[in-house]
């Protein structure tokens, strides 16, 4: 009897492991809880991931997916992704003059309820939480260069950067869907005051490009091929993101920049509609807004200026000192005009590829 027992277990285990195999393949797992955020990737991503996705995972047992891509590329795809009503991903950074445009607002949620909950902080900015998404950082694009012996002259303006006998050596720009400061660097280098600068010239811009293209060794339409150029020595002086100059100054490279020749940008956290993790997305983003220490550790990296005075107070000296000052702001830094942009994108647009050919 104890044989025959025996034998019918022994019969009997593989097709218990077999239905228990087949069982644990049928039955849905527990998936960890996640948000998925697009952005450019590189030195950019890694800062933002020390500083705010790990914190939050830590406190909130979210993770943190990223998705990489250009500027251009992201603004196509949620587009693509709404209009199709399949949607992957629940947040994207966006520029801080794209993000009042009504591309932008006919793919994104409008956060003004969601803002309200930080309207009473007086640490905040007042444009920090705004129904196109909440204030990541301010920053600028600005003109970097190599820089060389002490004493030697450095270039300071945008006429400075169309000075190829003054200051020799290949030219960087970038080359994606917002070629406006591009041509806005054309204008001021061509005598066009700051107070005049909008509307911009389009055809004066052009022209001025015309002088300066057989100089241009690299047209950059990532924040990481602007970085990996200057690494490999394709260019001395270059039209490129603070953000970005300031982590290769971070590597040790040979980098300065000025502020003479600067836009203000910015970038905003913006929310798909229809977000498969919508929830998940607020808390991240209300985790960036409440979190001065988040935003200070970011933006101490990367040169730039959080949406919390609070946030300011906790970065060191030289971090605070690198950012775009008040005088700098009131004296050279170029605000550009969102409105005239926006209106004018599809326009700029055209006629830049038509000269790019």
């Amino acid at each position: 009897m104890t044989s025959l027992l025996s034998r019918f277990a022994k019969n009997l285990k593989p097709t218990i492991t077999g239905f228990v195999s087949f069982m644990a393949l049928a039955l849905p797992t527990h998936a960890a809880e996640q948000v998925i955020i697009a952005s450019t990737g590189g030195a950019y991503d890694r800062a933002l991931k020390e500083a705010w996705f790990d914190p939050f995972t830590k406190a909130s047992g979210i993770e943190v997916v990223t998705v990489v891509a250009t500027n251009a590329e992201m603004r196509a795809k949620a587009a693509a992704m709404v209009k199709a009503g399949n949607v992957s991903w629940d947040l994207y950074l966006d520029g801080e003059i794209q993000a009042a445009s009504k591309a932008h607002r006919d793919v994104t949620d409008d956060l003004t309820e969601f803002c309200r909950q930080f309207a009473d902080r007086k640490d905040l900015s007042a444009n920090a939480c705004a129904s196109g998404g909440a204030l990541l950082q301010s920053t600028a694009t600005l003109l970097a260069y190599r820089t060389g012996n002490p004493g030697e002259p450095v270039p300071e303006t945008w006429a400075d950067m169309w000075d190829t006998k003054k200051f020799q050596g290949e030219r960087a720009f970038p080359n994606f869907d917002d070629p406006w400061r591009v041509m806005a660097a054309a204008l001021l280098a061509d005598g066009v005051s700051r107070d005049q600068l909008f509307p911009l010239d389009i055809d004066r811009a052009l022209a001025k490009l015309d002088q300066i293209r057989p100089a241009v060794a690299l047209w950059w339409k990532t924040g990481d091929q602007s970085m990996q150029g200057f690494r490999n020595g394709e260019y001395s002086l270059g039209q490129i993101w603070l953000t970005r100059a300031k982590a290769m100054q971070n590597e040790g490279l040979p980098i300065a920049w000025s502020y003479k020749a600067s836009f203000l940008v910015g970038d905003r956290i913006a929310l798909l509609k229809g977000a498969p993790h919508r929830d998940n997305a607020l808390k991240l983003i209300a985790f960036w807004l409440n979190s001065p220490a988040a935003q200070a550790k970011a933006c101490e990296v990367l040169s730039c200026t959080p949406p919390s005075r609070d946030a300011i107070a906790l970065m060191s000296d030289e971090a605070r000192q690198t950012m775009p000052q008040g005088d700098d702001v009131r004296n050279y830094v170029i605000v550009p005009d969102a409105a005239w942009i926006n209106a004018n994108a599809a326009m700029m647009l055209q006629r830049w590829n038509e000269w790019f050919r």
